[in-house]
């Protein structure tokens, strides 16, 4: 497997010499190709009765191949570029995973993320300040921030929790078992079953 410095020299033009519009030129064995912006790379080829062309995609890191029976005419390497801007347009590439600055407080990440108050969907971040904040999410609840007052309790500093106390409850083994905040209980689903969600909930879970 090549490492990344060596694939950067494949890539490099180098005969001839890059053009002021950059629309071709070839790297180390690789033809490039730049079209709206977006460099391609890759190699045609041909045989009598033949032709077939390799392209790559390299900042979605996608690659398309196109062969048929012909001695001339196709224009392959415009049909492969063409079904990688297709596949660009059509499937987007997944994001990166999301992961948490270096500074943050490990110990605060499990308890973010979703929370639901009965049907009702709210989501917990870490703010900058080192404390988090409860945001509403599509069924249109209402949020605060929160700052730390104690191991497992936050006082709400804003919005419709100001003043009220969120506590974090804790299973016998020290996991997150749900929120409290001011005899509001948010759990990890909709009425999740086992919670102490007030009222109770059925044992077959929710449904809408």
């Amino acid at each position: 497997m090549l490492g990344a410095a060596s694939l950067a020299e494949l890539r490099a033009p180098a005969a001839p010499a890059e053009s002021a519009d950059g629309l071709a030129g070839y790297g180390l064995g690789l033809q490039l190709v730049t079209e709206d912006g977006r460099t391609y790379l890759g190699h045609g080829g041909s045989m009598p009765g033949f032709v077939a062309g390799l392209w790559c995609d390299p900042r979605e890191g996608t690659a398309a191949t196109v062969l048929a029976n012909a001695t001339s005419g196709p224009a392959i390497g415009a049909v492969a570029r063409g079904l990688l801007a297709d596949l660009r347009e059509r499937e987007p590439a997944f994001p990166s995973p999301w992961r948490p600055a270096a500074d943050v407080d490990r110990e605060l990440l499990p308890l973010t993320g979703s929370w639901f108050w009965g049907a009702a969907d709210f989501v917990l971040r870490l703010n900058p300040a080192g404390g988090v904040a409860l945001h509403a999410g599509r069924s249109g609840g209402r949020g605060s921030g929160f700052r730390r007052v104690a191991a497992d309790e936050w006082l709400g500093l804003d919005g419709y929790f100001a003043g009220e106390t969120l506590r974090v409850r804790r299973t016998a083994d020290g996991r997150v078992s749900h929120l409290d905040l001011g005899t509001f209980v948010f759990t990890r689903e909709p009425y999740e079953p086992g919670a102490p969600v007030p009222g109770g909930s059925d044992p077959a879970g929710w449904t809408s």
